[in-house]
């Protein structure tokens, strides 16, 4: 059983702080003040804040030993499981996106406001500060159901945990959706129409569509891409094309040599060899997950890799667990480091 315990001493001492500010001191700083714990239950907070991006500082532990992680919105892992001894405390940073619809862009809106949730097998929150981010870089996220923010469990997409391994300063804006190819990507306007006004200049955009382009010819999917990068190097920003995770789909000699498992569409369009080119051609920097998912499954064999997938629940190949969308945005953050693509001081290693 999961214990959880508020500092309520932390909470008293935020409160008074908040409540001693005069007006005029607000309104000259022109700042809003924080919003804190008074915010909170045991195990959950709300804040009921518009649609933006916002720099949350939490003080974890208590009494007791604690290991406290931090989830928000739909299903986004913020913070992986921390433990503090105890008596101590630990304070860790993150900046998250905050938007309408919540998870999906075609889904439900959501809750409004920042949704926060503490787990980890001994939660603890002695503290917590939200406020409006200031000068945070967003990384955006185009893809499909292997990447979004799945709404219900046990399905996860990568760029639904990815957010655990940044700091503050970085945010992801995922803008994934299931069942979409490069074609339906475009012509919603639920999905790119709404994505590239809101890139800034630096921005990076992670591309990764694929899985659904089941009939998309090959002239077609490179158009698609090269649409894609277009727009967002139009609005400043920097394209970064990912090839797509395979499914765990095994030949008789436990390789994943075969169109199923690679993502060769029934038109032969060899979509990863695709992407490939295009990021050659038009100079982007390429992640090429495919590649690395490829080798990672075929290490694990054919009852290991069972658990980065939902095919024990499921007797899907094509999803990931929980655990493996975590382990694939481990190779995904790894590559940002490796290729500089993010400042190294804002990512978390290890």
């Amino acid at each position: 059983m999961r214990r959880f315990n508020i500092a309520v001493p932390a909470a008293l001492t935020l409160t008074a702080v908040l409540t001693a500010v005069p007006v005029s001191a607000q309104a000259h700083e022109r700042r809003p003040a924080p919003l804190g714990i008074d915010h909170c239950t045991a195990t959950a907070c709300h804040f009921d804040v518009p649609p933006g991006t916002y720099d949350v500082k939490v003080v974890l532990g208590g009494g007791a030993d604690s290991s406290t992680s931090v989830s928000g919105e739909t299903r986004r892992a913020l913070l992986p499981e921390t433990a503090v001894p105890a008596g101590e405390r630990v304070a860790r940073s993150f900046t998250v996106d905050v938007r309408t619809p919540e998870g999906e862009p075609t889904g439900a809106e959501g809750t409004p406001g920042l949704d926060l949730a503490f787990g980890g097998t001994a939660p603890a929150l002695a503290d917590i500060r939200v406020t409006p981010a200031r000068h945070a870089r967003q990384i955006f996220l185009v893809g499909d159901s292997t990447v979004c923010d799945q709404p219900g469990d046990p399905y996860t997409g990568w760029g639904q945990e990815l957010p655990q391994y940044l700091r503050k300063g970085v945010s992801v804006a995922n803008y994934a959706d299931s069942g979409e190819s490069t074609v339906t990507y475009l012509q919603n306007p639920q999905l790119w129409a709404t994505v590239q006004p809101l890139i800034r200049p630096g921005d990076l955009v992670l591309i990764q569509l694929a899985h659904n382009d089941k009939t998309t010819d090959e002239v077609t999917y490179r158009a698609n891409l090269e649409t894609l990068v277009a727009g967002v190097r139009e609005k400043g920003g920097r394209p970064v094309l990912v090839t797509p995770v395979v499914r765990r789909w095994f030949n008789a000699d436990g390789t994943l040599n075969n169109g199923t498992a690679l993502l060769v569409n029934g038109l032969g369009v060899d979509h990863p060899a695709v992407i490939r080119s295009v990021a050659a051609t038009q100079d982007v920097p390429l992640i090429d997950l495919t590649a690395k998912t490829k080798a990672l499954v075929e290490s694990l064999g054919v009852e290991g890799s069972k658990a980065l997938y939902l095919y024990n629940e499921k007797r899907d190949n094509t999803h990931t667990s929980v655990y493996g969308a975590t382990v694939y945005a481990g190779l995904v953050r790894d590559e940002l480091v490796a290729q500089r693509l993010v400042p190294r001081g804002t990512v978390r290693v290890g």
